[in-house]
């Protein structure tokens, strides 16, 4: 921040800057919205509903109706294409809702050219289906084979197991259903090749491992079962 000299002693002036930089850092965290990551299998667990689906239009609408709540929501119109998850609540999804904001986690969604979406969410008591951006919502196109393959019921098997996260060395075991996630440490971004083609498994003795579907990639880690 400019300080106009002579106006104020240097500890003043340390301490207003600070201040407002304290200020400016809390607006940034009230404005933003912010999600822990997760693999995306922990991510299908954690979720009420997993389909696929083409997205056909979008509306503003009210988020209650309540007259004096001036929240919005955006529904959008979809045509679902399979259910992967979600069976015992509903049979087919016509709409999904999301914030309008995106400080509140809203999800924007190509409306336009009918693209289709792996979406997660979660079924609100009225049957409604929420969507926002700390659910797994990816273009369908974007999923590599292994991914789609551990839909139907690769990723749910794991759902007994602790996905952790590495984000340092050591970073070990602390539980026989444990496995531990290392896209961060190999490559420096989370959703890497392990992500993207590894399910952590339950074994019959109760022990967790990653799983490797679908034909290998031409990259690395090739020519090991497991990262």
């Amino acid at each position: 921040l400019p300080i106009v000299q002579g106006s104020m002693n240097p500890v003043h002036s340390t301490l207003l800057s600070s201040v407002l930089l304290f200020t400016l850092r809390i607006q940034e965290l009230a404005d933003a919205c912010s999600c822990a990551p997760a693999h995306p299998q922990q991510l299908i667990c954690d979720s009420a509903l997993v389909i696929r689906a083409k997205i056909s239009s979008e509306k503003v609408v009210p988020a209650s109706d309540d007259p004096l709540d001036t929240h919005k929501m955006i529904r959008y119109e979809i045509k679902q294409i399979k259910m992967f998850k979600g069976f015992e609540k509903l049979n087919d999804v016509q709409y999904v809702y999301t914030p309008f904001d995106s400080s509140l986690c809203g999800v924007k969604l190509d409306a336009n050219n009918k693209k289709q979406y792996l979406l997660t969410g979660q079924i609100l008591n009225d049957g409604k289906v929420l969507i926002h951006l700390c659910n797994y919502i990816e273009p369908w196109d974007d999923l590599s084979l292994s991914q789609k393959k551990s839909l139907n019921q690769r990723y749910q098997m794991g759902c007994g197991c602790k996905i952790t996260t590495c984000y340092m060395v050591p970073c070990s075991i602390t539980t026989p259903n444990e496995c531990l996630w290392t896209d961060w440490l190999i490559e420096r971004k989370l959703y890497g090749h392990q992500a993207k083609h590894y399910a952590c498994i339950k074994r019959s003795d109760g022990t967790c491992s990653w799983y490797r579907g679908g034909p290998p990639p031409e990259k690395v880690f090739t020519d090991i079962s497991e990262p």
